[in-house]
């Protein structure tokens, strides 16, 4: 009788840990725990030291070909298929087969054989099994990467985790790692994180931060910060009382820096008081700072995930903006200090205050009443005041102030447009840009250009033929449908939240209303502090950007609203997507919606979802006339989840939900056949992440596994699931294309309207993508 075998205490066993232990769970719950090891008495025989993954036997230039399955071969199984792996050895064999790109992702695109063989932990890793296709092996690839973080040698790995859902994957992965990598906060524990800027091209990397004035304590923190860890090299400055002056602005180019955001005061741990920063989400890739409409979708797909205090959080951040600041800032970097983007903060502020603790409504009160204050003032102090506002029309634009060349954008980004003036002067492009951006050289044409760039930016749709040399001068259907919706919400919350009657804390100038051109001329401004708000203004403030919009923006015989240009006073006939963010805001009648959807929302619906704009209005593409990134055929998360959530305000949830399954279709299929990728953008005409635009895309280029996705797109996906039925959701993880799901025939006009498109299958889409790129 062979003698009794002892362990050390405290070992766990595959056997026993076998049948009670959770799957689908984050990676440091799954990989953070002990190891587990064989009971295996014949060591010789155990691969839980120096396993080596089975490889396919070789006949000349065969790979794939596998052995008939022998009598040591797993037939079937009682309980769940696990493997025993080594990590390291694992990657290596996978990347050595698989990686045929040396991507270090495992994707559709590659020739590898599709197929490795893996020793099972049942039995000690002598018997395999064939794990097989992208999907598989591509999760393969992550899970070893994730254990790899959480310094595991070797891991017994459920199949269930190689097989999982991909709907529940993805969804899981935004929500318990996505998330959580693209968190962010600006104190001295994250500073050397956030402080990081890919945009930052003037050779100098230093760290910079800008402390607003009227912040000594946050301004000293700061310094001690830098005393304490001399190894960053911080630099922190304070801004003047006016930090958005052009002059100013432009005078910080050479040396760009980080934008102080807001604190809490805390327990040091030592009996003292410090400064702590609250944490926000970044968008991702080069983007690696708060930005304002990305956070907007960024909070709603926070909330559908329960992180109700980050989406809290962020609106802190954006009352500090607007106090400090003047404005909600196109990012928090010094180089946008002039740049607002498309306004959300008082849908945004309602929607995180409807799921607030209930616990403590005084003081859910005083946080929105904070809120809706900071976006009165943003309303009056930017929108409906000059630049922005036309006093003729009463529409509002995106019209920044600024001066010279941007920049944060690539260096070679406006070469084509500088090289005549170059050569006028008969110097180089570097040479121009310098003198020009010092004044040296004056040139009227060029201001009037980056006048209408800097306007596209602040828009948030740069770049798009929509806007090319006219941005400025427009009131666009979108801004209009926000500012609708800020007047409805403020007036809302004044009725609703504080018996009709708020005061502002804050001394600021009130624009006129209604707005004309002599009322703008006057100087006198009434003073924000002068009374209390009432709900009734803000209403008949509403009504009155309705009837402009209809007046100026709707266009009966074509069914669709369409931007005003107020210099040329026409409609710019440019079919953009952005006129459903009238659903979503309230602000068109029921016939309007009805013809909007029964008449143009064909145009803008291919396999993938909406795009951007019709391929009619983008025009022809051509080397001189390259695509733009916001226009066809590409499909941004902000238009689909204002679509989806304005068709569904109007009571059209069928539609609604076909939109949401499109793009959801397209994220997953992307998802299993590239290796977990969640990018910024798609081109929802051929179904692919791998765009031919001017910047690319963000949120590719990753190895191993992806760690952040995409803010929005992370956003969409969750949100998107809202509005799926089980059926749907089903269907999506099979990836099902919604030509099967809802039948040829109600995909008639789609099919019309991208007739050139024919649907293929995944591989044949991405690599006509790659011929394109390449």
């Amino acid at each position: 009788m062979a003698p009794t075998l002892n362990h050390p205490p405290g070992l766990n066993f595959i056997e026993d840990t076998e049948h009670h232990r959770a799957v689908h769970v984050d990676a440091a719950t799954y990989y953070g725990g002990t190891e587990s090891f064989s009971r295996s008495r014949t060591y010789s025989q155990s691969q839980i030291h120096g396993y080596n993954p089975k490889r396919a036997p070789t006949f000349e230039e065969d790979t794939h070909t596998r052995a008939r399955r022998m009598s040591h071969d797993e037939k079937s199984v009682t309980g769940p298929r696990r493997f025993l792996i080594d990590v390291e050895e694992t990657i290596r064999v996978v990347l050595e087969q698989e990686d045929t790109d040396g991507d270090f992702q495992i994707s559709v695109t590659d020739a590898g054989p599709k197929m490795m063989a893996l020793g099972t932990a049942t039995s000690n890793g002598f018997k395999t099994f064939d794990i097989r296709g992208t999907y598989m092996l591509s999760n393969l690839l992550q899970e070893l990467a994730l254990a790899r973080d959480h310094n595991r040698k070797r891991i017994v790995l459920d199949e269930a985790r190689l097989t999982e859902n991909p709907v529940d994957r993805l969804s899981r992965m935004i929500k318990n790692s996505f998330w959580h990598s693209l968190t962010r906060r600006i104190d001295g524990e994250g500073l050397e994180i956030i402080t990081a800027d890919p945009k930052n091209r003037t050779g100098r990397v230093q760290p910079r931060i800008y402390v607003p004035h009227g912040e000594p304590a946050m301004a000293e923190y700061y310094r001690k910060v830098a005393r304490e860890k001399p190894h960053m090299n911080l630099d922190v400055m304070v801004l003047p009382p006016k930090p958005d002056d052009p002059h100013f602005v432009k005078s910080l180019n050479s040396k760009p820096g980080l934008l102080a955001l807001a604190m809490n005061e805390v327990d040091d741990g030592k009996g003292g008081r410090t400064l702590k920063g609250i944490p926000f989400i970044v968008p991702g890739a080069r983007f690696n700072e708060l930005y304002n409409w990305d956070s907007y979708f960024i909070t709603l797909g926070l909330l559908v995930d329960g992180q109700v205090t980050m989406a809290k959080g962020m609106v802190d951040h954006f009352i500090f903006e607007i106090k400090h600041y003047g404005k909600i800032l196109n990012g928090s970097r010094s180089y946008y200090l002039c740049r607002t983007q498309p306004p959300f903060l008082t849908d945004m502020a309602l929607q995180i205050y409807n799921q607030l603790d209930r616990s403590d409504m005084k003081a859910n009160r005083q946080w929105l009443k904070r809120a809706i204050q900071a976006a009165i003032k943003e309303y009056h102090t930017i929108w409906v005041a000059e630049p922005r506002i036309d006093p003729k029309t009463g529409l509002s634009r995106y019209r920044p102030d600024g001066l010279g060349i941007p920049p944060e954008t690539e260096a070679t980004h406006f070469t084509h447009i500088l090289e005549p003036y170059a050569a006028k002067h008969g110097i180089s492009v570097l040479e121009f840009s310098e003198k020009y951006n010092d004044g040296v050289l004056k040139e009227p044409a060029l201001d009037e250009y980056f006048l209408h760039d800097r306007s596209v930016r602040e828009s948030g749709h740069d770049t798009t033929y929509r806007f090319e040399k006219r941005c400025a001068n427009l009131g666009t259907i979108d801004l209009q449908a926000l500012l609708y919706k800020y007047e409805v919400d403020i007036g809302t919350a004044i009725r609703e939240v504080f018996d009709d009657e708020l005061e502002l804390d804050e001394d600021f100038p009130l624009a006129p209303f209604p707005p004309s051109v002599g009322a703008y001329a006057n100087p006198y401004r009434e003073r924000s502090m002068s009374r209390p708000q009432n709900s009734e203004e803000w209403f008949e403030r509403a009504d009155f950007r309705r009837d402009m919009i209809d007046k100026y923006l709707w266009n009966e015989r074509k069914n669709l609203y369409f931007d005003y240009d107020t210099v040329q006073e026409k409609q710019s006939l440019y079919e953009s997507v952005t006129s459903f963010w009238a659903l979503w805001a309230g602000c068109a009648s029921e016939e309007q919606c009805w013809q909007l959807v029964s008449q143009s929302l064909k145009k803008f619906e291919v396999l993938g979802g909406l795009v951007s704009g019709t391929e009619e209005s983008r025009g022809h593409i051509s080397l001189d006339r390259p695509n733009r990134q916001w226009d066809y055929p590409y499909a941004w998360p902000p238009h689909q989840i204002m679509t989806w959530v304005g068709l569904e305000r109007y009571g059209y949830l069928e539609e609604a939900q076909r939109l949401a399954y499109r793009f959801l279709y397209m994220m997953t299929t992307a998802f299993v056949d590239f290796n977990g990728v969640v990018p910024e953008k798609f081109d929802a005409v051929r179904l692919s992440h791998l765009v031919d635009a001017e910047y690319g895309n963000q949120g590719i280029d990753f190895k191993l596994v992806p760690r952040e996705g995409f803010g929005w797109m992370n956003a969409a996906y969750q949100v998107g699931l809202s509005f799926l039925t089980t059926h749907m959701r089903r269907a999506v993880a099979a990836c099902t294309s919604p030509e099967v799901f809802f039948g040829r025939a109600a995909n008639a006009d789609v099919a019309a309207v991208q007739a050139t498109a024919a649907v293929a299958d995944p591989l044949d889409l991405a690599m006509e993508s790659l011929n394109l790129t390449a």
